[in-house]
């Protein structure tokens, strides 16, 4: 059914004709022709059968695999690619300074040592994708 608006931008009148999508109400003059009798309604196609349910993913490594006992794990604030890794296992980071940058939704992001101390582990490499919670390194 079509249905008409006047809409006005910036000063400027527009007439739109828009057509409702979904409605179940027929328009008028289909229900004022019954000239010719209705076909017989084809018989519905038998529905898809219901997907089986995904199977449980593969056991996601551990957040702890790879990471020293007693070392402070910091984990992706948000899903994206890792572009750069800027230290090594073993450098020594004070807080605040950036260790990895991030790129999520074309911006890149800093994620930065929360604490001083020694890089124990690096959990990602340049190009990985990560998702929140994923470890993406850890400092003793």
């Amino acid at each position: 059914m079509l249905r008409k608006f006047k809409i006005s931008i910036d000063g400027t009148a527009y007439l739109v004709e828009m057509e409702e999508v979904g409605a179940t109400a027929t328009p008028a003059d289909a229900v004022a022709s019954p000239a010719a009798p209705a076909a017989p309604a084809p018989a519905p196609a038998p529905a898809a059968p219901a997907p089986a349910p995904a199977p449980a993913p593969a056991a996601a490594p551990a957040a702890s695999a790879g990471v020293p006992s007693g070392a402070h794990v910091q984990t992706a604030p948000m899903p994206g690619k890792i572009v750069d890794v800027k230290v090594n296992v073993g450098d020594t980071v004070k807080v605040n300074q950036p260790v990895l940058i991030l790129e999520a939704m074309k911006m890149e992001s800093e994620i930065v040592a929360e604490q001083d101390g020694v890089v124990a582990s690096i959990n990602v490499a340049k190009g990985d994708m990560v998702n929140p919670g994923d470890t993406l390194f850890s400092l003793s």
